[in-house]
C-alpha cells in the first residue's frame, strides 16, 4: 500500500515524503511529537472553543514551521518526522496538507 504525505503551499511549492521504506511512528508517539511541535512553534488553537483536533495540529504545525522546513535539505529529518507523525496520528497512509487552503485530505 502506498504511504505518502504531501505538504503544499500551491504549485510549485509542493513537497512529497515517501514513507514506504520509513520506520513507522507509533500512534501515541506521533500525537506527542505533534503536541510538542505545536507548543514549541507557538501555535494557537484554530477553533474559538479552544479545542485542538489532531488535524488542526497537523495544519498549524505545517504552517508555523514554514515552507523552508519542508523545502531545505538541512531540515529533511524534521520534515520526515512531521510526515511520519502526521500519517500515524491521523491513522492514514496517504495525507495531503494544503497549508494555503487550510485543508487536509486523505
Amino acid at each position: 500500500m502506498r504511504s505518502q504525505v504531501t505538504v503544499t503551499w500551491g504549485e510549485p511549492s509542493t513537497y512529497r515524503f515517501d514513507l514506504e521504506e520509513a520506520q513507522p511512528m507509533p500512534h501515541d508517539l506521533a500525537r506527542t511529537w505533534l503536541e510538542e511541535q505545536f507548543t514549541f512553534l507557538g501555535c494557537d488553537p484554530i477553533r474559538s472553543t479552544g479545542k485542538v483536533l489532531t488535524a488542526d495540529k497537523v495544519l498549524c504545525v505545517a504552517q508555523a514551521a514554514g515552507e523552508a522546513r519542508f523545502r531545505d535539505d538541512a531540515h529533511r529529518p524534521w520534515a520526515m518526522a512531521f510526515a511520519k507523525a502526521a500519517s500515524a496520528a491521523l491513522a492514514k497512509p496517504v495525507v495531503t496538507v494544503d497549508v494555503r487552503a487550510q485543508a487536509l485530505s486523505y
